[in-house]
């Protein structure tokens, strides 16, 4: 749906407030989550050395959140310019920067971390659900108009 107000050129997509809104949320639990995942590293549980999945570095955990984030903001800046498909891939791969944080209550000792530290693990995943989901609403809801 275009938006009348809208710069010439460019066009709103419906939702796109909730979605801007819900973004700019996961970029400050995300910034929380890596920086503490990142600066205590070792405080996090980890699987031990028979573990079949693999686990990231403190460097690797560190650039991933400039990778995600990257794709986070080009997802938005082609949403605000009414282009669906590439804003959903965008904010789609996003998503994975929370959804990732799943990978934490896979290994024992998870829930033997602090409050505080589990508070910010599950809001980036909440967050990452939903820009998910809200990614895939877009996509179905432009996908019926066409």
């Amino acid at each position: 749906m275009s938006d009348p107000t809208a710069p010439r050129g460019t066009s709103v997509l419906r939702g796109t407030r909730a979605i801007l809104l819900v973004v700019a949320l996961a970029v400050v639990v995300s910034v929380v989550h890596y920086v503490d995942n990142y600066v205590n590293y070792d405080d996090f549980p980890a699987p031990g050395p028979d573990a079949t999945i693999p686990t990231p570095s403190d460097t690797v955990v560190g650039l991933a959140w400039f990778v995600f984030t990257a794709f986070g903001a080009w997802g938005v800046w082609n949403l605000v310019r009414g282009r669906v498909v590439p804003a959903v891939v965008g904010l789609a791969v996003y998503s994975v920067s929370g959804l990732i944080g799943i990978g934490h209550y896979t290994v024992p000792g998870a829930l033997d971390m602090p409050l505080w530290r589990q508070a910010h693990v599950v809001a980036d995943i909440v967050l990452g659900v939903t820009i998910l989901v809200l990614a895939a609403r877009l996509f179905a809801q432009n996908r019926a108009r066409a």
